[in-house]
């Protein structure tokens, strides 16, 4: 909840042209841009343009007074950075349009658009594993973030072996999945 206000400060701050907003969005997201930029052919000074333009688009829609990022600052100028890259790329005929997906790129409010809809989906997964309990949220953390074999998970969680283990998170992710979709079902309405 503090990082959603905070992005809601920034914008606000970005749209009435504070210096230590725009500052904080630049220190926060410069390198995902620089990265994208410079693994796909380009130079940091193509980054930094390429940062300084989306950063502008963000600035236009923040001024509007009826913008509302519906996701965090970085997903929105990642999209539009892409995108913009993409475009340049393609008009310095330095990018093969025969890359997979290229053609079907889309602009970057439909990008945004995408990625709100994923950073919806996440919280409601949050909100799923949050009401899921212990020790299911505990056994699917640790098989799927932790990376732990299924015969650790038995010895940490008190299973006779490690089938029964994994009987265990197969339940217990058919409860995950039953309360997602009851979320889901209630958030589509």
């Amino acid at each position: 909840m503090d990082n959603i206000l905070k992005e809601q400060e920034l914008i606000r701050g970005l749209s009435l042209n504070d210096k230590k907003a725009v500052a904080c969005i630049y220190e926060d997201n410069y390198s995902l841009i620089r990265n994208l930029v410079v693994r796909n052919n380009g130079t940091e000074d193509d980054a930094k343009d390429i940062f300084q333009e989306a950063l502008i688009v963000l600035y236009e829609k923040s001024k509007t007074g009826s913008f509302e990022l519906n996701c965090q600052i970085k997903t929105y100028l990642y999209a539009v950075g892409r995108r913009l890259w993409l475009k340049r790329l393609q008009y310095n005929n330095r990018y093969d349009l025969q890359v997979p997906g290229f053609e079907d790129s889309v602009h970057p409010e439909e990008d945004l658009e995408l990625h709100e809809k994923r950073n919806n989906e996440f919280g409601m997964m949050e909100h799923a594993l949050s009401d899921l309990g212990e020790p299911c949220r505990s056994l699917l953390e640790a098989y799927y973030m932790q990376k732990q074999n299924m015969q650790d998970i038995a010895v940490r969680f008190g299973y006779t072996n490690a089938d029964n283990a994994k009987n265990q998170k197969y339940k217990c992710l058919l409860r995950l999945r039953k309360l997602f979709f009851a979320q889901y079902k209630k958030e589509g309405k």
